[in-house]
């Protein structure tokens, strides 16, 4: 009988398909008797018992969050069709889902009412104007919105993550959010941690019921509201259910005793039986009982993942092959190449679903050479045209591919042929510069590794007997140097900069005599840590290239005559007759004529000339080629020394510029207005990538777009099989702890292998290495994916609206500074009543989100009311996130109110947005500029995600007077004047993230100031923010630690504040920021007591 089923199945197309994994976002049903779960991105139910589940949802598009009505009868759910996450409702027998939401926000269903007739869902719309919340994506509200659909009701506006209602039907348990870490991070004990919150809907507070420091979520009544079973971290364990008394969730009880990996998606029947997940499958459970296992089938017409056949249009690294006719690259992980010339034929290389970078023509363009992660690590491999009838590449029928070296387990990479062609430099660990010879098949080491730190870059000279190297060096990372060394293996690396600035990307240049770099030693500094403005150098090797450099135009046009004419003299000398090869003519015909990179073997290269090297007074032949600093990307000089050509940002996008080296004259060649590129002149023509596109440029400015085909098949399974054995290969290789905070790897990637098969999309994907990057216990971990989908963007007004208003229309409650409506020619203010958009009228309850979704920038006619007059006024609504900004600096204005109010003008206030070079250059123009009379300064860094700016600060906010600088006896300014000198104070919270956390450290221990607000969790690490070979994914991973004298990492150290205060909800709901006011009170008092000298 199951033959025979199986039979059916068959013949009907559907596939049966073992139990699944990676069964996701489960809930059991209101009776007990189902459970909704998502799987490869649909809705399915299946009976609490087990057995074949049913298919509710079969778009294309991913499906998350499934709730239940309280009958049991439909379901709710979260959806991306429409580019965003919206609310939709779907009948639990299956049907065509209703739309229930239409914000762009990303809207996210919790709970329905107890009535069953609204949907609660969590979103980032709007706060109340009296609200004094900081304005940011992850702070989200509380909405409730009609089953039928229509206009969502704000409930809270703070962020709720689960629901479960007491007994009134109004009040509820949720868990909140406090900061902007990645919520599948694992094992954290801070204050950013999750708590259990109960709402009390009759009063509007909001009461913390959980003191655990670690996570505590999903919290659940059972049946009598008396108990309450949530997840929690606690006792050192993974996620498991605990049970507790209502009234004092710390008496708790563990009801799960799972080991090592999480328990997820608590829910409870109405019956009190449990259900959640477990390394990707569903279990059930009774209070006092044992887990069970939900055994599950599922039957659908998805078939395995197919190769997809797609032309990816963007080019990565590129190398030229030596004649300039051909050019290799790399798209979507594969190398391919194409001619220069006006046709697209484009030869793929490579066929594997890992990584190839860093291909390399030979000298005679027929092999390539390039680095591969098809060995679980990073190998080189040579690929080599068969057939001597094919003259290159882009045409070649048949090719030879292999490993250079064997699967020894040796990382190699960045490999690059000689200029003779025979031998290819490589990078063996990610850290030592080595040299393979091809015909002997030895290799000698370069550099030892032990002379700089981290990953080292090079370029070979053109005599192939040295190298131009960046590297870091005199424990200075990560600021990088120039320098030079011998190809012959003696190790010794000669530097040339020394600058303790950013110096990179050198190239060899007047045939080995000079080599070119760029530094950022002269341009604007970025007070973080990168960003600033750049300039070209140029470091001679020898007297003569410096000095024949230095010639006034004049006197090199007369020293290029006189070279022409001892030139011309030797050509008038008689030759030797050169005998006939009559071999070489014979093969010449058999072969006939080069179509790029395929040079008759008989062919003889021009010798070239030998470099001489002066390694005395080497860092003295340095001159800076750019007359002024700007954002540079990319750089090539001519042959000939004459020419600079350069890609630099001065308007928007980057731009082709020429620079005459001699004359100082800059122009543009080509507006490209695209991103930074990487640059490559060979004969007359520039070639240049920039945002994927490969383009060919003549001396004359004129563009030509080098056309491809980068159509390949792509096996996506086994793409995410790469790139999850990428990221094990990178915390491997890259976490700055070497025992990986004490994870197995190993282990770790044995466990989540398996969850593969069960994954057919990016979110499920992104989650799963989010996963498993939480086990290291950091942050500035997991991973992330960016859709590619556009779909509604719902436009702002630029207004607040008055929440509590139930008439037709929207009231505004307040026209934002600076948005649309804030204009001399509006007669719009706050009281008004927009009527209509775009002629449409807006009922009260109705939904007018579809009115202004796909509208910002777009010009809107609105129909205003106030005080019996009606009239219209026409507006550009702008974007969500351009509302963000407008509200950022409403709340930055508020808090520079409150602060002059309560102090009476004697104190001022700053906000630190953000550890980098523009927040700093905005506090610093405020504190000695506005400020600088005032007595005394608060330092706000809530909400700041971080960057590099704790060195900066510290000296910026430690100044001591010292002198007074006076003018006819007035006092003009103090010293340090560009310091501030006088008492401050920081206000931190539980979002400050990274170098937010590191910046009061530093402020607390080299005692600049007291710390007012709440504990800082500890997130002082760098991260490398990598993006995958699918570029939608990307994944972070903290490369760099700070560790102190005791031994101490700051990863993971909570920073206590001196004065510990909370902002409640209930209080900055009514316009009340605690933190801010205690900040004020505290300064008061350091700044009567504080004694300053003189004036």
């Amino acid at each position: 009988m199951k033959k025979l089923f199986l039979i059916i199945l068959l013949a009907a197309g559907l596939t049966l398909s073992a139990q699944p994994l990676w069964m996701r976002e489960n809930v059991i049903s209101p009776k007990g008797d189902k459970i909704a779960f998502c799987y490869k991105g649909d809705v399915y139910v299946v009976n609490a018992q087990g057995g074949k589940a049913q298919q509710l949802t079969t778009n294309s598009s991913y499906e998350t969050a499934p709730i239940w009505s309280p009958d049991g009868k439909q379901i709710a759910f979260a959806t991306d069709r429409n580019g965003n996450f919206d609310v939709y409702l779907v009948s639990a027998e299956g049907g065509v889902p209703q739309r229930i939401t239409t914000n762009s926000a990303s809207e996210l269903p919790l709970a329905f009412s107890p009535d069953g007739k609204e949907i609660y869902f969590s979103a980032q719309i709007q706060k109340a104007a009296e609200n004094v919340q900081f304005a940011s994506g992850w702070i989200t509200e509380l909405y409730k919105v009609s089953t039928e659909g229509g206009r969502p009701e704000q409930v809270v506006a703070v962020p709720v993550c689960s629901m479960s209602f007491d007994k009134d039907g109004k009040s509820f348990l949720y868990y909140d959010r406090k900061g902007s870490e990645n919520s599948w991070r694992k094992h954290h004990t801070s204050s950013v941690a999750r708590d259990v919150v109960y709402y009390n809907a009759k009063k509007k507070t909001h009461t913390m019921l959980t003191t655990n420091v670690g996570e505590d979520r999903d919290p659940r009544y059972l049946p009598g509201y008396k108990d309450v079973v949530f997840l929690s971290e606690r006792n050192n364990g993974s996620f498991n259910v605990y049970k507790a008394p209502a009234n004092d969730l710390e008496k708790v009880e563990q009801v799960s005793h799972f080991q090592t990996h999480p328990v997820r998606f608590l829910s409870v029947s109405n019956d009190g039986l449990l259900c959640y997940g477990y390394m990707g499958e569903i279990y059930t459970q009774r209070i006092g009982g044992e887990p069970q296992k939900v055994c599950i089938e599922i039957v659908n017409d998805q078939e395995p993942e197919q190769l997809v056949k797609q032309d990816f249009k963007g080019a990565g690294n590129f190398s030229l092959s030596s004649d300039g006719k051909l050019i290799a690259f790399v798209s979507r992980g594969e190398v391919f190449v194409t001619g220069v010339d006006e046709y697209a034929t484009t030869k793929q290389i490579t066929h594997t679903p890992q990584a190839e970078r860093s291909p390399s023509f030979s000298k005679d363009g027929r092999t390539l050479v390039y680095a591969s992660e098809r060995d679980g690590y990073w190998n080189l491999y040579q690929a080599t045209i068969v057939r001597k009838e094919d003259y290159n590449f882009a045409y070649a029928t048949l090719i030879d591919e292999k490993p250079l070296f064997p699967n020894d387990g040796i990382e190699r990479s960045n490999p690059d042929y000689s200029p003779d062609g025979k031998e290819i430099a490589f990078i063996e660990n990610r850290n030592i510069l080595k040299v393979y010879n091809i015909a002997s098949k030895e290799v000698r080491q370069i550099t030892d590794g032990a002379q700089h730190y981290g990953s080292i870059g090079y370029e070979w000279s053109p005599d192939g007997k040295w190298f131009a190297v960046t590297l870091i060096t005199h424990m200075r990372d990560p600021y990088s140097d120039v320098g030079i060394v011998s190809a012959n293996g003696d190790k010794k690396i000669y530097n040339i900069t020394e600058s303790a600035y950013f110096d990179d990307d050198p190239q060899w240049v007047l045939d080995g005599n000079a080599i070119i770099y760029n530094s950022d030693r002269y341009g604007m500094r970025s007070h973080a840590s990168w960003g600033s403005q750049r300039d070209a150098f140029i470091a001679f090797l020898n007297q003569e290239a410096y000095d024949k450099f230095r010639l006034s135009k004049e006197e090199y046009a007369l020293l290029k005559e006189t070279e022409k004419g001892k030139k011309d003299d030797k050509k008038d000398e008689p030759k030797k007759e050169e005998k006939n090869d009559k071999k070489g003519k014979k093969d010449d015909k058999k072969d006939g004529p080069s179509t790029g990179s395929g040079a008759s073997k008989d062919e003889k290269p021009a010798e070239t000339k030998a470099i001489e090297v002066d390694l005395e007074h080497l860092q003295d032949r340095v001159i800076r080629l750019t007359p002024m600093s700007s954002n540079l990307s990319g750089m090539a000089l001519s042959k000939d020394g004459e020419k600079l050509y350069f890609m630099t940002s001065f308007e928007k996008g980057y731009d082709l510029w020429e620079l005459d080296v001699r004359e100082k004259s800059m122009k543009i060649l080509k507006k490209m207005g695209q991103g930074g590129a990487h640059l490559a002149v060979n004969g007359d023509n520039i070639f240049l990538l920039s945002g994927g596109n490969l383009q060919k440029v003549d001396k004359g400015g004129k563009s030509t777009p080098i056309k491809f085909d980068a159509t390949m098949e792509l096996d996506l399974a086994a793409e995410r099989e790469y790139m999850f054995n990428h990221v094990f290969l990178q915390t491997e290789k890259r976490f700055f702890m070497k025992d990986h905070h004490g994870v197995d790897l190993e282990m770790m990637k044995k466990a989540y292998q398996p969850f593969l098969a069960h994954i057919n999309n990016n979110y499920d994907f992104s989650i799963m290495l989010s996963e498993i990057l939480g086990e290291l216990n950091v942050s500035h971990t997991g991973s992330g994916y960016r859709p590619s989908s556009k779909g509604d963007a719902t436009a702002e007004f630029g207004v607040l609206l008055d929440l509590d208003y139930k008439g037709d229309g929207l009231k505004i409650a307040e026209v934002v500074e600076g948005g649309p409506f804030d204009k001399k020619s509006s007669q719009v203010k706050a009281g008004a009543v927009i009527q209509k958009i775009d002629g449409v009228e807006i009922t009260k309850d109705m939904d007018y989100y579809p009115l202004l979704n796909n509208k910002s920038g777009k010009t809107v006619l609105v129909t205003i009311s106030d005080g019996g007059k009606t009239w219209d006024e026409t507006v550009k609504p702008i974007s969500h996130g351009a509302m963000n900004e407008l509200l950022y600096n409403r709340w930055v204005k508020h808090n520079e109110e409150t602060v002059t109010k309560l102090s009476k003008g004697r104190l001022g206030y700053v906000h630190i947005r953000s550890m980098g070079d523009a927040s700093y250059r905005d506090v610093y123009s405020q504190i000695l500029g506005k400020y600088n009379l005032c007595d005394g300064i608060v330092i706000d860094t809530r909400f700041n995600g971080g960057g590099r700016l704790h060195e900066d600060i510290e000296i910026l906010f430690s100044g001591e007077k010292y002198l007074e600088q006076v003018i006819n006896d007035s006092v003009a300014c103090v010293m340090p004047s560009r310091r501030y000198n006088k008492p401050s104070i920081m206000i931190v919270g539980e979002a400050n993230y990274s170098n937010a956390h590191g910046t009061p450290w530093v402020y607390k221990y080299k005692k600049m100031g007291s710390i007012v607000g709440m504990p800082v969790p500890g997130t002082m690490s760098s991260v490398t923010w990598e993006t995958l070979q699918d570029p939608s994914l990307y994944f972070g991973l903290p490369v760099v630690g700070y560790r102190t004298e005791q031994g101490n990492w700051l990863e993971n150290t909570q920073l206590e504040p001196d004065f510990k205060v909370r902002n409640t909800p209930e209080k900055m709901a009514k316009g009340e920021d605690e933190q801010l006011e205690a900040a004020v009170q505290e300064l008061l008092k350091e700044v009567k007591d504080f004694h300053y000298w003189g004036k």
